[in-house]
């Protein structure tokens, strides 16, 4: 007994050391289509006893992600800037940040991706490491696809755009795309979701006189959502109609517009109680922020 009390204490303060900093990487979900938003939520805890500064030291940036492909090569970053603005977390604390993946390694083939977060605390001369984390990039179902011209007065005349709608099955329901992709130079400007779709209607999708995609698609049982979409994929306006004696269609106005024939808007009230879909994300800041 007296000879295992030294390695008792060492294991102590080994499983001490190694809670220092705790790291964990959460995935929104495991399944994506090419080119849309990755979201993962990042969040560092500290457990240190004492309030903690995270800078970069010894030529290690504090903050890092590693992301393998489906046979362990490792996925380079889109840029090699590596500042981190130092982080000071009180003792205790959690922050959380929440990060697009697909906006800093290209993770647009299909395939499935590990990736993984780790913390290097100067105080220790230490890494520490979130749980590896698996998501896969898969194709999805096109059903409609319209090249358009940048018109006049707008930034980029003379070039086009091509707009997409895609759908994907998830295994528990379907969800309709909008893709905003220049196929002549390779640019994908947006790949997102515009929320759950069922089978009940095909999405009905029109352009008006600016070339800004409108799209009417049945979300639930009488329950329509309706989108405009600009030209480098911007989301511009999002709203819900609700079938009444009839049902709401799009039609083209005399000006070239594109507006809502049938159907009863629905208040904010009442969207606000459906699930919304989920939106196009900014990109995120690099420093995580407080919960």
């Amino acid at each position: 007994m007296k000879r295992a009390l030294p390695f008792a204490c060492l294991f102590f303060l080994v499983a001490r050391v190694e809670a220092q900093i705790q790291v964990d990487l959460r995935l929104k979900r495991l399944q994506h289509i090419a080119y849309e938003p990755v979201m993962a939520t990042l969040g560092i805890t500290n457990l240190a006893g004492r309030d903690v500064d995270l800078h970069n030291a010894d030529g290690q940036p504090w903050f890092g992600l590693e992301v393998t492909g489906s046979e362990g090569q490792p996925i380079a970053p889109v840029t090699t800037d590596n500042t981190q603005l130092p982080l000071k977390i009180e003792a205790g604390k959690r922050v959380t940040q929440r990060i697009n993946l697909a906006s800093l390694y290209p993770v647009h083939d299909f395939g499935t991706y590990h990736v993984r977060a780790h913390v290097y605390f100067a105080d220790l001369s230490k890494f520490f490491y979130s749980q590896t984390k698996v998501f896969e990039v898969t194709g999805a179902r096109p059903i409609w696809q319209k090249t358009v011209g940048i018109p006049e007065g707008t930034p980029g005349p003379g070039s086009g755009r091509t707009y997409s709608l895609l759908t994907n099955r998830f295994p528990d329901h379907t969800s309709l795309y909008v893709r905003v992709e220049d196929k002549d130079s390779g640019i994908v400007y947006a790949t997102y979701s515009l929320g759950r779709a069922i089978a009940f209607d095909e999405p009905q999708a029109e352009l008006d006189r600016a070339n800004q995609l409108h799209v009417l698609h049945c979300a639930a049982p009488r329950s329509w959502a309706y989108s405009r979409v600009g030209l480098n994929g911007e989301l511009l306006a999002r709203s819900s109609f609700m079938e009444t004696k009839t049902r709401p269609r799009l039609f083209h106005a005399a000006d070239g517009a594109v507006a809502m024939r049938g159907g009863l808007l629905e208040t904010p009230a009442a969207q606000s109680a459906r699930n919304r879909a989920p939106k196009l994300s900014d990109r995120p800041a690099k420093i995580p922020k407080d919960d």
